[in-house]
């Protein structure tokens, strides 16, 4: 064989493997990893669920259309069943495992609050989480970015509803004793103040548990007419209907952790209950976001849409109009800066989470109970 055909042959090959090398890295899509720690097991199970699919039924859609600049975005989801020592070995897997750009969408205060040294120190953005906690809404230590309302935001227009709307001055709090029943405790006391009154009774049940017995007693016996609820679906739906049961029906308020439609799911007999939610009703909205928000529901055959999904949706939403203004691959200091951007500027989504009166506030919804 001759030189020359030797040398054509080895040119020939070269590019053959180069044809090959350079169509797997085109057929090869970038891809956007989140990572999502939520509860999947225990009674707070349907509120991770719910999130998760709402959040993810944009994705899929996003994926199927090209993506995020030719990106596809891959939510991770791990379940924490509402747990922070869970939570922080799913941040940990999360980042040292997956390399996920940001944590998206987690659920729960005492979750957040056990994750949080973990993102101080590597300033990992913790994106839309599903907590009102003060602690992630002013001056935050980790890398946050909130569209909800805050937990002192809820807690005022409770207690405007129990005091000028119900005329109520006997108020006492049932609450989760864990880091969010303190965080929200704290705004209830505060609005409580600026009507000079003070909780008649503070009674408190353990996370995760339905042992609301001894609370009940503790607040029927301190002849609170009102009860404002903080705490997951299932024990506050127990603590409602036994107290039914046993001739005690105060009014009610609870805040939108609680997810109205499984805590009205769960209710047996007629309730005076209002519960304080950051997203308004999906079924009853007419903006874009929320019209678009039913066909893609319908189109993924989930056919009880509620605001729990609705709010996992909206906050896929935000992050594709953000990131898709950020070169590939997406980095954080860009991400961050047009969450902000875009969530100020884009009015179709900020009017459904900003006080129209006051762009300085946050709007609150509310949600009444009616038994059918």
């Amino acid at each position: 064989m001759t030189h020359f055909l030797i040398h054509a042959l080895l040119r020939v090959s070269l590019l053959f493997i180069a044809i090959i090398v350079n169509t797997a890295i085109a057929t090869e899509q970038p891809i956007i990893k989140l990572g999502m720690s939520t509860a999947l097991t225990g009674p707070a199970k349907e509120i991770g669920y719910q999130l998760y699919q709402g959040s993810s039924v944009y994705f899929t859609k996003l994926n199927k259309t090209g993506g995020i600049n030719g990106a596809k975005v891959q939510l991770l989801v791990a379940d924490d069943g509402y747990e922070p020592q869970r939570a922080v070995h799913n941040t940990h897997h999360f980042i040292t495992n997956e390399g996920v750009l940001a944590l998206f969408g987690s659920m729960g205060t005492p979750t957040s609050h056990a994750v949080s040294p973990i993102l101080e120190k590597l300033q990992i953005p913790y994106l839309m989480p599903f907590s009102g906690a003060e602690f992630l809404h002013t001056d935050p230590t980790v890398n946050v970015f909130n569209i909800r309302a805050s937990y002192y935001d809820e807690a005022n227009v409770q207690i405007k509803h129990l005091v000028e709307e119900k005329k109520h001055t006997k108020i006492g709090f049932l609450i989760q004793a864990d880091e969010f029943g303190y965080v929200v405790e704290t705004g209830l006391l505060k609005a409580l103040s600026q009507y000079g009154l003070k909780p008649v009774k503070v009674a408190r049940y353990l996370r995760n548990t339905h042992d609301v017995a001894q609370a009940l007693k503790a607040l029927k016996d301190s002849g609170a007419t009102a009860i404002c609820l903080v705490g997951t679906y299932k024990p506050l739906s127990e603590f409602i209907n036994t107290a039914y049961q046993q001739g005690f029906q105060p009014d009610y308020t609870s805040i939108s952790f609680a997810s109205s439609s499984d805590l009205f799911a769960n209710l047996k007999y007629s309730t005076n209950l209002m519960v304080t939610e950051v997203v308004p009703n999906p079924l009853a909205c007419k903006s874009t976001w929320c019209l678009k928000f039913l066909k893609d529901m319908k189109d993924a055959n989930i056919t009880t849409p509620n605001r729990l999904h609705f709010e996992g949706y909206l906050n896929a939403v935000l992050f594709d109009l953000a990131a898709k203004r950020c070169q590939q691959p997406l980095h954080h200091l860009c991400l961050m800066t047009q969450l902000k951007e875009t969530f100020n500027k884009n009015e179709q989504l900020n009017t459904l989470f900003i006080n129209k009166k006051n762009v300085n506030e946050h709007s609150v919804y509310r949600s009444f109970f009616s038994l059918k």
